[in-house]
């Protein structure tokens, strides 16, 4: 193996963003690799009030928008600001997974929480991409 040559940084704009990116920049430091930032805006479906539809577009398209802001905030704040920085909208796991297998990344890097109770049940993000994805997978353990 020659290392890993293009990183997908996941992100969730959350304060722990920062520590996941700071993870991704040394592995990409080590291996010379270039990184993709994204986002997935989650899509879900509102009930329209009446007919229109508008309402419900309008509230996905500002909310891309922010994510877009934040994104780019993120990564001037990373030193990454030259870097491709992507916003997607639709199911976190399938997302994450199609822009890996698009991109041709090496590795993803995302974080992932600690969980106690019935969370362990659940189904994480984590869990389902490490299973899904086309490349390796580094879970930045957050607390």
């Amino acid at each position: 193996m020659n290392g890993y040559k293009k990183i997908l940084l996941v992100v969730d704009l959350s304060d722990d963003s920062r520590v996941i990116g700071e993870r991704a920049k040394v592995i990409a430091n080590c291996y010379q690799s270039d990184i993709t930032l994204l986002h997935v805006v989650e899509y879900v479906p509102v009930e329209p009030m009446g007919e229109a539809l508008l309402p419900t577009v309008q509230i996905e398209s500002e909310l891309v928008d922010r994510a877009r802001k934040k994104l780019a905030d993120l990564a001037q704040q990373l030193s990454l600001a030259q870097c491709p920085q992507l916003v997607e909208t639709g199911s976190i796991k399938t997302e994450i997974v199609r822009a890996a297998q698009r991109l041709g990344a090496d590795l993803i890097v995302l974080g992932s929480r600690e969980r106690h109770g019935l969370a362990i049940l659940l189904n994480f993000t984590e869990d389902t991409i490490l299973h899904a994805a086309p490349c390796d997978v580094l879970a930045v353990r957050l607390h």
